[in-house]
């Protein structure tokens, strides 16, 4: 057992046989330590369970980790390559008690590992315990049978461990190996302790106490035990070499380069060979958990060291992209340990060669306007700020990478100008927002990112995670506090909260710490890439500098990954059924439902919207797995990306991918959302609703998973309560239905003529309905139980039956309003305007005007009481003009 692979599992199957829970590798961004930059060593996804915060179902654990030391505190990278053993990424193996068992066992378990199954030599193995642990020392020399030379005492922090200025904290105990006098250096502790003949490997951390503040500790109630061996150490160690370099898998990975360079990986290029192998395996996994290429932060971290490597590429004479081809090999040698490798394979490879193929157009033209600045500065001098901005601000050539030209002439930048040229800039940006129309409020965001820098998002592979807040508005402005009661915003240097933007809204969910609970009613992105978290505080008071727990409303999200992924699916069923000219125009992507607005210049039949339905959820039935990748805007829309409407797209894009099973891809868009995994996650697609919100735009609503499958049973239980009381089987409700409305026409128009004829003959008017006023004959009649839309029909039946003369009908409604009708026979409009009559009574019903021909009229009022004397006027006036 001496291959990387093989000592891996080995350690694992050791400590499982040994009471230990495996537990996978956490990602290496850390989500319970929000104040690591990178996950930097296998305690880290345990820290709660040191501190008491969390409890989980075992007591004993062991993992192999994913580190990165790359950024901040723990920064390898100008080492690495340099030396044997600097790693920007490395694994660490740790075996884990949480107030289980302490010192003996500890030092019990990791004798029997280190001489029977890893079978080191003991003569040539050595530990070091802190200077006051008695107890170590003893144990020591009891189980190992070491004698007192051979366990060194040290006084210094090397062998003490502590969480931080408060908190768990203990002596550890160091194991070393005496890798041979051909070796420069001398054992720990002594002045050469430096050299490589002895070799730190393991590192045990005896938790005993709990540093209360900085006079005071206390000892721990259940003491504990933090492991840590290196595993490329190790492996170097038991493959009898002396650089981690040497190991199987480096030597695998550099064996890839230099198959695709042609240079010798033993010669004089030998540094970039490592270089290159290492920063393969630390770019690939940052991608692989979720980390991409970017300005700031940890994609700041992982752009340099990608083009760090990148760079050497270009010096062992890669003409072209190299970094993305070396994938494979990598997923060959890891791939079986962490599948996430391989899930995300696709996407580390468009990524590593979409960032070499820009960085070498960036390094050309970079260095030619470097080189003609910098041609006449002498060593000791400076490139003047405002150029090192100028390449920065226009060109995309990053500041170090500026240094790092420059340094080997030893000129420097005037890093003071280049800060100030960038205040600049963001001043101009804030006078641009301010003067393009937006409200005056929205400026604060500029001083709060400049406060708080860009938030890292986490949500595209969790919905848990912790932050650190770094800053509060409240009201557009910066606070020191927000407390109970109050609504306000608050920023995060890292969230799992996907802010709203594509048509997708923001997320909601919780905030928490101790004593502290805030609810997120929304999230919102502002100055770019600044998450925003609308709160209301529940409980406590929240500060700057706080550390909470982050809790994404996991079933809202899911629903919501369902019905952005449902839209995907739904825009490319549209095309195929409707034609290439769909085009969307507008969405919504919410919890409950989807909505989706496309060009088409009509509305969209049954038949279409069942094929499009039908379509979308054969996809969905694919299960085919959803795949991310990063690709250059341009190149992922010449590859048949569908770009999204509204959206804003940069440079680099996240091109999602679903359905098609072994055939290429059914959807595939540009899109900066959540998803599903798989197709199938989606459950169901039903489309619920469909209109018209403009012309030649139509509109669909769908709902997805549990919410289609409730909209569905309920119009189901609608169709058996309406079968029930149509007395009819289901499928034949709609039929007879028709044929029930149908009656009902029917015998509403029966019941309408009988109502007429019963007004028009049932008296009920002072006057008489037929008489002669000055010679003319007058028909007059007020009514009710008849339809308004009815009075004109009355008339004209009435100017039948007298012949020749003058017909005014009054309606009096159920709500008490009135209309009136007045017609005049064709033999006297030459003599009697029937407008002239109807605005008359329209005034006595308490109205005005009305209108319509000399023959017929009609006009309304409020005050059907007034009927009578509508008609009564009608008739006065009717003796005036015939007299």
């Amino acid at each position: 057992m001496s291959g990387v692979n093989e000592i891996r599992s080995g350690f694992l199957d050791y400590f499982a046989r040994n009471g230990h829970t495996p537990v996978e590798s956490s990602s290496l961004v850390p989500r319970n330590d929000p104040t690591l930059m990178f996950t930097n060593a296998g305690m880290v996804p345990f820290k709660n369970l040191f501190t008491g915060a969390e409890k989980r179902d075992y007591v004993r654990a062991a993992s192999s980790q994913k580190c990165v030391r790359a950024g901040g505190k723990h920064n390898d990278l100008d080492n690495v390559g340099y030396t044997a053993r600097h790693h920007t990424f490395f694994e660490m193996l740790g075996n884990f008690s949480f107030g289980d068992y302490f010192k003996e066992q500890a030092i019990a378990l990791a004798w029997e590992l280190i001489v029977k199954d890893f079978a080191l030599p003991k003569d040539k193995l050595l530990v070091t315990v802190y200077h006051d642990d008695d107890e170590a020392f003893d144990l020591w020399k009891k189980i190992a049978g070491f004698s007192d030379d051979r366990i060194i005492r040290i006084a210094t922090s090397d062998n003490f461990w502590s969480m931080g200025e408060t908190g768990p904290c203990g002596p550890c105990s160091e194991i070393f190996y005496d890798q041979g006098e051909a070796l420069q250096g001398g054992p720990p502790g002594s002045p050469d302790e430096d050299g490589d003949r002895f070799l730190e490997f393991w590192n045990l951390v005896f938790m005993q106490y709990e540093q209360v503040s900085p006079g005071q500790r206390v000892p721990l109630p259940r003491p504990s035990i933090d492991t840590g061996m290196g595993l490329e150490r190790v492996a170097a160690l038991m493959q009898g070499v002396h650089s981690n370099y040497q190991i199987d898998l480096f030597r695998a990975l550099i064996h890839a380069v230099a198959e695709a360079t042609g240079v010798d990986p033993d010669g004089p290029m030998q540094a970039s060979h490592r270089i290159i192998a290492d920063h393969l395996r630390a770019s690939s996994f940052l991608v692989a958990d979720g980390v991409l290429p970017a300005n700031e932060g940890r994609g700041y971290v992982l752009r340099r060291i990608m083009r760090r490597a990148m760079r050497h590429a270009q010096m062992l004479g890669a003409r072209d992209p190299l970094m993305w081809r070396l994938v494979p090999a990598l997923v060959r040698e890891m791939g079986a340990a962490y599948p996430e490798l391989i899930r995300a394979q696709a996407l580390i490879e468009e990524t590593l060669k979409l960032e070499e193929t820009r960085f070498r157009v960036t390094l050309a033209r970079g260095l030619t306007i470097l080189d003609e600045e910098a041609r006449d500065l002498q060593a000791g001098e400076k490139l003047s700020g405002d150029v090192a901005f100028k390449l920065y601000d226009t060109f995309g050539f990053p500041l170090d990478l500026t240094q790092e030209a420059l340094r080997a002439r030893k000129i420097g930048v005037d890093t003071t100008a280049f800060d100030a040229a960038m205040q600049r800039q963001r001043a101009e940006a804030r006078k641009a927002w301010t003067g393009s129309g937006e409200s005056a409020t929205e400026t604060v965001w500029f001083a709060v990112k400049d406060k708080a820098g860009s938030s890292d998002f986490l949500g595209y592979d969790t919905e848990k995670a912790e932050g650190v807040v770094t800053a509060l508005v409240r009201d557009g402005a910066l606070v020191e506090k927000l407390s109970a009661g109050e609504k306000g915003c608050v920023i995060l240097n890292q969230t799992p909260f996907y802010a709203e933007s594509g048509g997708q809204v923001g997320d909601t969910g919780v905030l928490h710490g101790p004593k502290v609970r805030m609810r997120v009613e929304n999230t919102s992105k502002k100055v770019g890439d600044l998450f925003v978290h609308e709160v209301v505080v529940e409980e406590g008071e929240v500060t700057a500098g706080l550390a909470l727990e982050l809790e994404v409303d996991h079933e809202r999200r899911t629903a919501i990954r369902a019905n952005h992924s449902a839209t995907h699916l739904l825009h490319e069923a549209l095309r195929e059924v409707l034609g290439d000219h769909v085009a969307q125009k507008g969405s919504l992507v919410a919890p409950d439902k989807l909505r989706f607005d496309f060009a088409h210049p009509k509305p969209i039949t049954d038949q279409e919207l069942a094929e499009v339905e039908d379509i979308a959820n054969q996809v969905v039935l694919e299960n085919a797995p959803v795949v991310t990748r990063l690709m250059a805007v341009d190149q992922a829309v010449e590859s048949g990306a569908r770009a999204l409407f509204g959206e804003k797209y940069g440079d680099e894009v996240r091109v999602v991918s679903m359905g098609g099973g072994a055939r290429r891809a059914f959807s595939v868009e540009l899109c900066g959302g959540v998803h599903v995994s798989r197709t199938g996650d989606i459950g169901l697609v039903s489309i619920v609703g469909r209109s018209a919100v403009a012309a030649g735009v139509q509109r669909i609503e769908a709902k997805t998973g549990m919410a289609a499958r409730r909209h569905l049973n309920a119009e189901a239980r609608v169709l058996r309560d309406l079968s029930g009381l149509l007395r009819a089987p289901v499928e034949d409700a709609s039929e007879r239905l028709a044929a029930v409305l149908e009656e009902r026409k029917k015998l509403e128009r029966e019941l309408n003529e009988a109502r007429k004829k019963l007004a028009m003959g049932g008296g009920g008017s002072a006057e008489q309905p037929g008489r002669q006023i000055a010679g003319v004959n007058y028909f007059s009649r007020a009514v009710s139980g008849v339809e308004m839309k009815d009075l004109k029909s009355l008339a004209d039946e009435a100017k039948q039956t007298i012949g020749s003369g003058i017909v005014a009908i009054v309606g009096i409604s159920a709500d008490g309003r009135a209309g009136v009708v007045v017609a005049v026979t064709p033999d006297l409009t030459s003599r009697f305007n029937a407008v002239d009559f109807v605005r008359l009574a329209a005034e006595k019903l308490g109205g005005k005007g009305g209108g319509g021909r000399p023959d017929m009229a009609q006009a309304g009022g409020p005050d059907g009481a007034a009927a009578e004397t509508a008609l009564a006027a009608i008739a006065d006036l009717l003796e005036q003009r015939a007299g």
